[in-house]
């Protein structure tokens, strides 16, 4: 006799009115966080251009210095076609497995439906564990050296070191990470999403005024080195187009709308994108221009000459306050971010789903021991919750 699987299960109206799609007995914490879908297009929208955007988009006018105009903008162009398209197509995938019965909340879930429960937890489990815990070091190294740029910036001669920095902007994060739901990001990601905007149009405009004053650099826009180097060099530059449109984290962000779903992650990626292409390509085209194959790997470093800041030292501390802020937002989210906080099967199955919802942010290495670091039954904000978490 056949038997239906248990992950998969038809739901009465209420529970698909209030975005549950799976019976609570058979998900984990980070799946019933996830099921907690109040959000809007524009909020997944939001969502996605903080998954996506960050101060890497600085690195474009280089990438561009080791491709050229044409082979640079053409790359840049079908790498936002190709993610656009990739990015609505899983959308698409995803919406309909979800009218079968089947919501796929998770890469985890969709590794498990694809290769087997097996193969979908210990292949896809590290790789999402690998890729959060760098994307988190390389926010909270970047958030270091910004405030060490702001702090030299002010005080040319402070012995301050890096590490020191590095210290105090991770604090920020650590202390965001408690807030209640990958949903309650919203607010925080709209920030993000505007705090993307201002900097790009600082430094659009702090390029555009370098490149027009009378300490403009010679504008050369060939590319320097032996064939070897260039054909290496044009590899570089694509795999740094390429990294810079990031991972949309498709599935856990399309977990936090509610239903129906139909339509709303398509204009969730058009936000997105929008956002995307006034901001990657205003950047990348302004900072070549002004600099040329001087193009330093962070677009920030030709605004100063020898220590000496080209621009107003106001307009260069509000353009890293802009970008230190949104690293904050970056990072918080990559804390918070679902499918790295689950909890045993064995444990959950012995609370409703209110006590469960009120553990998800144990980090992966915690989770094994789960049982014992956290107790479901206390509020999310009590000490015992808490310390854990931090």
């Amino acid at each position: 006799m056949a038997t239906a699987d248990p992950n998969f299960i038809h739901l009465s109206s209420p529970q698909k009115e209030n975005g549950v799609s799976e019976s609570p007995g058979q998900l984990d914490a980070g799946a019933l966080f996830v099921l907690k879908s109040r959000g809007s297009w524009l909020h997944s929208g939001y969502h996605l251009t903080t998954s996506i955007v960050g101060p890497v988009i600085f690195s474009f006018p280089f990438a561009l210095s080791l491709l050229g105009w044409a082979p640079g903008l053409l790359i840049t162009t079908l790498q936002a076609l190709i993610t656009f398209y990739s990015y609505n197509l899983l959308s698409v995938i995803l919406d309909h497995h979800a009218q079968l019965g089947k919501r796929q909340l998770r890469f985890r879930d969709m590794a498990r439906d694809i290769l087997g429960p097996r193969w979908g937890k210990y292949f896809v489990g590290p790789l999402q564990i690998a890729i959060c815990y760098g994307a988190v070091i390389a926010c909270i190294l970047l958030g270091g050296q910004s405030l060490k740029f702001i702090y030299l910036l002010y005080n040319p001669s402070g012995k301050m070191q890096l590490y020191q920095f590095i210290t105090i902007f991770g604090t920020v994060p650590l202390f965001l990470a408690q807030i209640p739901s990958f949903h309650s990001l919203r607010h925080i990601n709209l920030a993000s999403l505007l705090l993307v905007l201002a900097y790009s149009a600082c430094v659009v405009a702090g390029s555009i005024h370098i490149g027009n004053s009378r300490n403009a650099p010679n504008k050369d826009y060939s590319i320097k080195g032996s064939k070897e180097n260039r054909i290496l060099g044009a590899i570089n530059g694509i795999s740094i187009i390429a990294t810079t449109y990031g991972c949309g984290i498709i599935p856990e962000i399309q977990a936090t709308i509610a239903p129906p779903v139909k339509g709303k992650m398509f204009k969730g990626l058009c936000v997105c994108f929008g956002v995307i292409v006034s901001t990657y390509f205003s950047v990348a085209i302004s900072g070549y221009w002004a600099f040329g194959n001087q193009s330093q790997p962070s677009i920030l470093s030709n605004f100063m000459d020898e220590n000496r800041p080209l621009l107003p030292s106001w307009f260069l501390l509000l353009t890293n306050i802009f970008t230190l802020i949104q690293l904050v937002t970056i990072t918080v989210m990559v804390k918070n971010l679902p499918p790295m906080n689950h909890a045993p099967p064995s444990i959950m199955s012995q609370f409703n789903q209110e006590e469960i919802m009120s553990q998800i942010y144990l980090q992966p290495t915690n989770e094994v021991f789960e049982k014992w670091f956290a107790n479901p039954k206390m509020d999310q904000f009590s000490a015992r919750n808490v310390m854990p978490r931090l």
